[in-house]
């Protein structure tokens, strides 16, 4: 049985071992950062508890890599929680909204007491928060694609290259 390593870091075990895996299995590096770019943005939008359902439709509705983007999804739930009030916060700027009558101590208590009553009256700030977070959303997601792209294609590239010299020794020891 093989355990991971103590000395691998949270992210390397939870984020690059199984992005990189992925490249291994054939996963294009233009796909899979699309497929980070939309698990990133789907997994910050204010629509709490939606994000797995969310991340799942869009990835398979784009064709994109429903692991590479529910690992994403998942990792950046606290980002969901850090964002929501900021964007509900646009969302009130933008349809010129009183802002929301809860402090985010309030608003995180009253969400784990009451969550279906918090929903209910959150709503009006929830759907001018989730048009905030499309716009942001509609940005991100092309934004974030591009940066990863040659991040990907460089570790595939290196990839490869390590494969080649690792089939090589194996060659010279074998003659």
């Amino acid at each position: 049985m093989s355990e991971v390593p103590v000395h691998k870091s949270f992210l390397r075990r939870k984020l690059i071992d199984p992005i990189t895996g992925l490249l291994r299995r054939g996963v294009t590096p233009d796909r899979l950062a699309w497929s980070l770019a939309v698990g990133f943005v789907v997994g910050v939008n204010p629509l709490l508890g939606s994000t797995t359902l969310l991340a799942l439709a869009a990835a398979y509705a784009l064709g994109l890599n429903l692991v590479a983007s529910q690992i994403v999804n998942h990792l950046v739930y606290p980002l969901e929680l850090l964002l929501f009030p900021v964007f509900v916060k646009l969302g009130s700027i933008l349809f010129r909204t009183a802002a929301l009558p809860l402090s985010l101590d309030a608003l995180f208590y009253a969400a784990r007491a009451h969550p279906w009553t918090t929903t209910r009256l959150l709503w009006k700030w929830e759907w001018h928060a989730l048009v905030a977070w499309a716009a942001f959303a509609a940005l991100a997601a092309p934004l974030l694609a591009l940066t990863l792209r040659p991040a990907l294609e460089r570790t595939q590239a290196r990839m490869k290259r390590r494969e080649l010299r690792l089939a090589a020794e194996r060659a010279a020891l074998e003659e």
